[in-house]
């Protein structure tokens, strides 16, 4: 493979001036008195379900002396828990506080008020120009090849354009494996709307898996009470299966409720779907109500199950 020629490397250095500026890394980050690192590190122990600090410095390339100290200042301010790993006791398990979630919240919403803020002076037709050329830029510098590693498996939030794909993915894999007819992707076009309509973002969410920048999953967590969260939506798609990122978003729902203050978590299965029944029981949800009825087309029996936090 040749080296990067000089002209090559000035466009580069000279496109990462200009982006930093954009985005105000060099100030204080979106108007915190946090740095861009320590913001970022906020944000990893918020979409993560108890990592380690390994894990962690890994995800952010932080040296692991810099990434003890950020995690001790955090922890006495508050913010941050450590409890030991029953695999490893070498290790400690890391989690927001709810304190720490109130300091990342408003950062959160910071964030995507300067997002927007960016992209609302642009047409429909260069956002999308744009919004495609970040993404071929995120998928080269990601790809294996880049990385000289496997791809990994990425949870984020949704994106414009994510939860009609949520929709069509269930219509779609319904149809073909159960034969469950249009009436099932009314519902799930329904209960996306919903989502959509009435999201709180302090007590709601919706979790993207994605491997080499392609969606392979998604899972959402909504507020059905002021105590009680629901979990809705999990899929993941048939070349993404076996790797364990149903339990992952299953996870980081369990993590994202107990985080925001719910004290039950529950959720509306079929009996005939058995590896999602799996991931739920060896979780500790327990089936409290099944009933059999007819819908999507078919003889069906549906169950309820809980999870206490």
């Amino acid at each position: 493979m040749p080296a990067p020629s000089a002209p090559q490397v000035h466009a580069l250095r000279d496109f990462n001036r200009f982006y930093t500026r954009q985005i105000g890394v060099l100030d204080p980050y979106l108007g915190s008195p946090f740095s861009l690192t320590e913001v970022r590190l906020l944000y990893e122990l918020a979409h993560r379900d108890q990592p380690t600090a390994g894990e962690v410095g890994r995800a952010l390339g932080l040296d692991a002396g810099y990434l003890s100290r950020l995690l001790a200042r955090f922890q006495r301010q508050g913010w941050v828990t450590r409890k030991p790993s029953a695999a490893d006791a070498r290790q400690s398990l890391l989690a927001l506080t709810p304190s720490g979630r109130k300091v990342f919240e408003p950062l959160q919403e910071r964030s995507r008020t300067a997002a927007a803020s960016l992209l609302a002076p642009l047409s429909a037709s260069r956002r999308r120009a744009l919004l495609n050329a970040m993404a071929t830029i995120q998928r080269t510098l990601e790809s294996p090849l880049a990385r000289g590693a496997p791809p990994s498996t990425l949870l984020r939030e949704h994106r414009p354009g994510d939860i009609g794909w949520v929709v069509q993915q269930h219509a779609e894999l319904y149809a073909r494996e159960y034969g469950w007819d249009q009436s099932f992707e009314a519902l799930v076009a329904e209960i996306a709307a919903r989502f959509l309509r009435h999201f709180e973002p302090l007590r709601e969410r919706c979790w993207i898996a994605e491997r080499d920048g392609e969606r392979v999953g998604s899972v959402v967590l909504v507020r059905k009470s002021a105590s009680v969260a629901q979990l809705r939506l999990l899929l993941v798609t048939p070349t993404a299966r076996g790797l364990g990122i149903g339990a992952q978003l299953t996870d980081a729902c369990i993590a994202f409720a107990r985080a925001s203050g719910y004290r039950k978590l529950v959720l509306w299965t079929h009996g005939n779907l058995k590896v999602a029944r799996a991931i739920y029981g060896q979780r500790g949800f327990v089936r409290t109500r099944e009933e059999r009825y007819r819908a999507f087309g078919h003889e069906l029996v549906s169950e309820t199950w809980e999870l206490r936090l």
